[in-house]
């Protein structure tokens, strides 16, 4: 057992990679294969499975004890009792459901996350209305996990959220009979990290895998990539620097805000609260771009604040920690010296980060106790400093953040 290896498959928004570890952590083998923009089933199996023979190429294919895979929130197709698709694939932001989603917001308790035009649930009713034959609603990675095992009727407690799925009871609840949808079409419900199956003989055969391999329970995209930074306790927190800006918390409990898009999801015996806010690098790189900001980086005076008070946007509308689609971006005044004018940029992205962390705490999550970071801009040693003052925690950068490395320890800890 010393010498197992953990496959973690994740099929990201624009590729699939996979990643294969050991007990200890270490990363073996990676591996990516990208996708095109408007994608299929046909396209997340041919990149997954390829995925996977390249992983089993680079690795003692004979170590691979289990494989988790992980998939983009709220990306919902239909299949048949074989798995075969009868519908077209509605993707994590495909926001058009909107008669489906008013007619959910009827029945829906205030604070589900099945609420609104990209939810998973919203998706599964326009698509059941045109391919009422299905037997089974599945999400990205619960179709590609069933391919591995034969079953088409599984999933996470962290993909069905967005269906409509009662964390907390850890159950479907009785407002979904409103729909009229058969049950059968439900999945069965996994926590992550728990052991599904063996992967079918014959798939094992055409990847290469063991054929003592396990199929585990996975995630979503963004969970995997929280598990992946290592932070495990209550209080311990990851901010995602990307295009935008995402927070996520560990909890002692459940909070959930629908109005703020703050929803919990069950990780272990602890809660992953989270929000995300439309400032970020988005916002930055209508100013400056990359080359740019590394020049301007060394300038900056994380120690000695501008005092400007601005509110970054690319454009108009916040979704947390405010809740204002016509709210206005504020980078005024504008002073003439780039080097104060992209610090005041940085300092107001930190405002917004601890204003997240406090409206999460107001909610009813623990204060935060120590940040780690991920997504482009962690990489930024001025901009952690200004993110640490505001914060007043410990800001870390995340050793991994790759959502497949998260995937390969939940396949991890189900065979520890």
């Amino acid at each position: 057992m010393n010498s197992a290896i953990f496959l973690g498959i994740d099929l990201g928004t624009s590729g699939v990679r996979g990643s294969a570890i050991d007990l200890q952590g270490k990363e073996h083998a990676s591996v990516r294969i990208p996708l095109a923009h408007i994608q299929q089933p046909s396209d997340w199996q041919h990149a997954a499975f390829n995925v996977i023979r390249q992983l089993c190429g680079q690795v003692e294919a004979e170590r691979i004890q289990a494989i988790a895979i992980d998939g983009t929130s709220g990306t919902v197709m239909l299949c048949d009792a074989d798995g075969k698709p009868c519908s077209p694939a509605l993707m994590y932001n495909d926001q058009s459901c909107t008669e489906e989603a008013d007619e959910i917001s009827r029945y829906a308790p205030e604070d589900s996350a099945a609420r609104g035009a990209s939810s998973s649930l919203a998706k599964a009713l326009f698509l059941l209305r045109k391919y009422p034959d299905a037997a089974h609603i599945c999400h990205q990675a619960d179709w590609i996990s069933g391919l591995l095992c034969g079953r088409f009727d599984v999933s996470d407690e962290n993909n069905c959220l967005k269906l409509g799925y009662d964390p907390v009871k850890r159950e479907w609840p009785r407002w979904l009979s409103a729909f009229k949808i058969d049950h059968a079409l439900f999945p069965q419900v996994f926590a992550p990290g728990t052991v599904i199956s063996t992967v079918d003989s014959d798939i094992t055969k055409q990847l290469g895998l063991p054929a003592h391999c396990q199929l585990v329970a996975g995630t979503t995209d963004s969970i995997a990539a929280f598990i992946a930074t290592g932070a495990s306790e209550i209080g311990e927190a990851v901010t995602s620097l990307g295009s935008t800006l995402v927070l996520k918390l560990i909890s002692d409990k459940p909070v959930f805000s629908s109005r703020l898009g703050v929803y919990s999801h069950r990780l272990g015996d602890t809660w992953l609260a989270g929000g995300a806010s439309n400032s970020g690098g988005k916002a930055l790189l209508k100013y400056f771009d990359r080359a740019r900001m590394d020049e301007l980086t060394p300038m900056l005076e994380p120690g000695s604040l501008t005092g400007l008070d601005y509110y970054p946007l690319a454009e108009a509308g916040e979704r947390f920690p405010l809740n204002d689609p016509q709210l206005q971006p504020k980078l005024e005044p504008r002073p003439d010296d780039d080097v104060k004018f992209f610090q005041g940029m940085l300092e107001g992205i930190a405002d917004i980060e601890a204003n997240g962390y406090k409206t999460l705490s107001q909610l009813g999550a623990p204060a935060v106790k120590k940040v780690f970071t991920a997504g482009g801009g962690s990489i930024n040693p001025a901009w952690r400093k200004i993110r640490q003052l505001k914060l007043g925690v410990p800001v870390e950068i995340a050793e991994h953040s790759e959502a497949s490395y998260g995937a390969a320890l939940l396949a991890m800890r189900a065979s520890v």
